[in-house]
């Protein structure tokens, strides 16, 4: 297990929850490849998707339904600031990830986190755990709990 998957796990553990990650041969990389590897509607995908805010440099990290587009604009206006997308070389300063495998929790620095209000609907979700081919199951209500995120409207 790569040092990225079990901080994940440790902060499972800490939080109280299962820390049953689910590596697969398969990349899941994309919620699409991920929904196929799981077996699970694309919708359940907990997509991460790390932008930056333009003024103050900060990390915001919204967690989507995997079948939705974020609206920039709303998202903007939530955290107070004009923001742009993250490279690759931001996100793994910011959250210690690989895009692909950004996770919910185990961030290496500060990040602001916003969960899509559309994961509500779902009994069950699947987060990226790490690396691009691991996943862990939660519910909607353990994912606000375990990243202390705003749920909130940001599908475009």
């Amino acid at each position: 297990m790569s040092a990225s998957v079990e901080r994940v796990r440790d902060c499972l553990i800490a939080a109280g929850l299962p820390a049953e990650i689910e590596a697969f041969d398969a990349s899941t990389r994309t919620a699409a490849d991920a929904a196929q590897a799981i077996g699970c509607t694309q919708a359940q995908i907990a997509k991460s998707l790390v932008f930056r805010g333009k003024e103050s440099g900060k990390a915001i990290l919204v967690i989507a339904s995997g079948i939705n587009r974020v609206d920039e604009k709303k998202l903007a206006l939530l955290i107070g600031e004009k923001i742009a997308k993250a490279d690759a070389d931001f996100v793994r300063s910011e959250t210690g990830f690989a895009i692909g495998g950004v996770a919910p929790v185990g961030h290496t620095g500060q990040v602001t986190v916003l969960i899509d209000a559309d994961l509500a609907q779902y009994p069950e979700i699947w987060a990226a755990a790490g690396a691009p081919n691991a996943v862990f199951r939660l519910t909607p209500a353990e994912l606000a709990r375990l990243t202390g995120g705003q749920v909130a409207e940001v599908k475009a």
